[in-house]
């Protein structure tokens, strides 16, 4: 809830980051996406949503608490956050070098900030695989190679630059590039994606603006047929050990099954989901992995007109969260009142947490932290 010492404020909601679901054709990267869409659309009656492009979607991330806090602090509306979910072109041997969608492939990735790489753990003698069998690793290893030669072609271009500013005296900064530059080439030459390459935060920060596509994050969805539902199949334990050595994350589900439960009402999707032994959807889980792969986190403002859930990276300070609401609140900042999620439920909302000792006020150097619901304070 915001609480001015002026003039009364609109809510605006700041863009959504994206993750794109990254794969070979064939593997169910469309019939993926449409059940991501079809689940964002059924719940437009309460939550906000929008397909941007036909490949680009924007989907609300489910999140419990903000039923809970309008247990507590009956509202008019509860608006989740969201994320950009982009169902990019399938990729083929040779796309670093142009071929099939190969070009727009690279250029989409280079614009999302995550992937959500989805690998076939399924056989269907009707649909074709593009190698010609079924191996969700070897086509994991396609994928990254033809990445990691994206990646070197994008350093061999900027290379002769920074030499040549490395060679004045002047210039540490471009030295310092320089050698960070060779150790980026050595890892990829040995076949190695960029985000298994030790670096230090300033490191990475200064490999930003190049945008190399292997220090994306990424997320393993193990796509699987109905018959291997509930435990999965030999493939997708295959892509959760190899996931685990590589200290990524990976999500099982079958997107066929996805798509049907997202266009079902809610009470007839438990009965369906008992039918093959699981307890609830994979989608949710799917994007609340994707918006934490973002490196993202969630805090409340809460009050009789809304609920909402505001997303904000690790990292940031009052001030710039509260400009997520509003600049004007980011200019005026004063101060942001603060309770936990966890003390707010926990003591029945504001006026609990307070006499429990458990409201904090923080100036513009407090960090907010995941779960936050914060009162601001400003002046206009």
């Amino acid at each position: 809830m915001l609480r001015p010492t002026g003039k009364r404020m609109t809510y605006l909601c700041g863009m959504a980051l994206a993750a794109g679901i990254v794969g070979l054709p064939n593997v169910g990267k469309s019939t993926l996406f449409n059940a991501l869409s079809g689940a964002a659309l059924a719940a437009a009656a309460n939550y906000p949503f929008c397909t941007i492009e036909p490949n680009k979607a924007i989907v609300p991330v489910p999140d419990l608490r903000l039923e809970e806090l309008a247990r507590i602090v009956p509202t008019e509306r509860i608006t989740p956050t969201t994320i950009t979910l982009v169902d990019i072109a399938g990729l083929v041997r040779g796309a670093h070098a142009g071929q099939g969608l190969g070009n727009q492939f690279l250029a989409h990735i280079r614009e999302v900030e995550a992937i959500l790489h989805l690998l076939r753990c399924f056989e269907n003698p009707e649909i074709v695989h593009v190698e010609g069998r079924i191996d969700p690793w070897q086509d994991r290893d396609i994928v990254e190679l033809e990445l990691q030669l994206k990646d070197l072609e994008t350093l061999q271009k900027s290379l002769p630059r920074i030499e040549r500013e490395a060679k004045l005296a002047a210039n540490p900064e471009a030295r310092s590039l320089l050698d960070l530059f060779r150790r980026v080439e050595t890892h990829l030459n040995a076949g190695q994606s960029l985000r298994t390459l030790p670096l230090t935060p300033e490191e990475k920060e200064l490999l930003l603006p190049y945008h190399f596509l292997t220090l994306k994050p990424v997320l393993y969805i193990a796509n699987i047929d109905e018959a291997s539902l509930p435990e999965g199949n030999p493939y997708s334990k295959l892509v959760t050990e190899r996931a685990r050595e590589e200290g990524a994350e990976t999500v099982v589900l079958c997107g066929a099954l996805e798509a049907q439960i997202a266009q079902m009402p809610p009470e007839e999707q438990k009965e369906f989901l008992a039918l093959y032994g699981l307890e609830e959807p994979a989608l949710p889980r799917l994007i609340q992995k994707a918006y934490r792969l973002l490196g993202l986190i969630t805090f409340f403002t809460a009050g009789p007109k809304e609920i909402r859930a505001w997303t904000v990276r690790k990292g940031t300070l009052a001030p710039q969260a509260a400009g997520k609401i509003h600049s004007d609140i980011e200019r005026g900042f004063i101060r942001a009142e603060v309770i936990s999620y966890e003390d707010y439920v926990r003591y029945g909302g504001e006026e609990g947490a307070k006499t429990a000792g458990r409201f904090f006020l923080h100036g513009k150097e407090y960090e907010i932290q995941e779960g936050d619901v914060v009162y601001f304070r400003f002046a206009v």
